[in-house]
């Protein structure tokens, strides 16, 4: 049986940068910071006062008033962000529509790192107050991760296979690769994907900082995701959510879609090292990239640009850098990468596809976003990271890398759509 091809015909992004992709867009291409002090809760003696929260989103705009209450802020995100993708696809779902696909043939798999957390956190706190059993009646609906698919599926009629994948900070890659396979194969024709996440919390900013995993840069938060940078000293939160519309190439050409990018490939792995550290020389990340090129059956001179994992983390930035030496070898150093975690925040469950729709952004405009706070060389980190300015520049094939705790990496590849 022959594979079918995979395009992407819709995104949406919400990020610490604004709610929108043009908003999103135009930020990243002036250099701008979404990180700045946290006003949800005070922080106490957490040792980090700042994230990459998201200012400007009205859930109204999306969803209708009574249902607001009844959705966690990381479901409120991924319908908002599932709208804006399915308005740009114009994706037709039902045979009586021009078009259209069988509602049958249509998934939806967007997936969270942590889920309702605030939710938790306000009900737990309601119950040792008032009594468990004056919990909310929509406490669990609001706090488990599949509800933002199921919610999808039922705003539009969806009713393929509707799951959420769960594997920290690679779970929206993992669900747009999977949504790919699953179209490849003929399981599905179009599958909505990817992630939200909304951890910015008491529970959640507290439990990474006492890992010792954030940056503490308090006097200078714009400043503190610094990727790749030597004097980089930990990640910091963000939040939001990034959806992409995927159909089979045959049936968008024939419906008129505007194709955006074509998935050509994707890889998932496992480093079998340790619970947050990565595998000593990036070893499982530089076979899960390996994977996906031959997936792609792509040469690795063909990849342009890759939008890094790129933490800020001291043991995650040096050991993506040797990675990408060891798959491509002596391209590597023409390679550009960088990691608009710098201006975003790290947004957890919801990385992978907020980056990948960044990547796509990039191989269509012919703009590369930059890594901004980059100061310091690293002598371990020596690759061409686009420091501080966006470059225009046209690339062919570009690269998503995900890596998260557990030692799960998922690597996804995009291409300008050929005949």
């Amino acid at each position: 049986m022959s594979q079918r091809r995979v395009v992407v015909t819709g995104t949406g992004l919400i990020t610490s940068l604004g709610t929108g992709v043009e908003k999103n867009w135009q930020a990243l291409l002036a250099g701008k910071s979404g990180i700045a002090p946290i006003t949800r809760f005070p922080v106490g003696k957490i040792d980090t006062h700042f994230a990459g929260e998201v200012k400007d989103f009205d859930p109204e705009q999306f969803i209708e008033k009574k249902e607001v209450r009844r959705l966690d802020l990381f479901a409120q995100f991924a319908v908002a962000a599932s709208d804006m993708a399915m308005k740009e696809s114009g994706l037709p779902i039902g045979l009586d529509k021009p078009g259209g696909y069988a509602p049958e043939k249509v998934g939806v798999i967007v997936g969270s790192g942590i889920g309702g957390l605030s939710s938790l956190e306000e009900q737990h706190k309601k119950g040792l107050e008032k009594g468990f059993d004056r919990l909310s009646p929509f406490f669990i609906i609001q706090m488990i991760i599949n509800m933002a698919p199921g919610q999808l599926s039922i705003r539009y009629g969806a009713k393929g296979p509707n799951w959420s994948p769960v594997s920290a900070c690679s779970t929206s890659a993992h669900a747009i690769g999977e949504a790919w396979k699953s179209i490849r194969l003929g399981e599905t024709d179009a599958v909505i994907a990817g992630g939200a996440e909304a951890a910015i919390t008491p529970l959640g900013v507290g439990g990474f900082s006492v890992m010792k995993a954030l940056s503490t840069r308090n006097d200078d938060p714009t400043r503190a995701s610094r990727p790749f940078d030597k004097d980089r000293d930990g990640f910091v939160m963000g939040e939001g959510a990034g959806i992409v519309v995927l159909e089979e190439l045959e049936h968008a050409r024939r419906r008129g879609a505007n194709v955006l990018a074509e998935v050509v490939g994707y890889a998932a792995n496992s480093d079998a090292y340790h619970v947050t550290a990565p595998s000593p020389e990036g070893e499982g990340a530089a076979r899960c990239m390996r994977l996906a090129l031959e997936s792609a059956r792509l040469p690795p001179e063909a990849v342009g640009y890759i939008n890094a994992h790129g933490t800020s983390t001291p043991f995650n930035d040096a050991n993506e850098t040797r990675a990408i030496k060891a798959v491509f070898g002596a391209h590597a150093k023409k390679l550009a990468v960088s990691s608009t975690k710098s201006m975003t925040g790290h947004m957890l469950g919801a990385a992978g596809a907020a980056e990948a729709v960044i990547g796509v952004l990039a191989l269509t405009r012919n703009v590369l976003p930059p890594t901004i706070n980059y100061t310091t060389p690293d002598p371990d980190c020596d690759l061409d990271y686009v420091p501080n300015q966006p470059r225009e520049v046209r690339v062919d094939a570009v690269m998503s890398n995900s890596f998260g705790f557990g030692g799960t990496n998922a690597v996804l590849l995009f291409s300008r759509v050929k005949p």
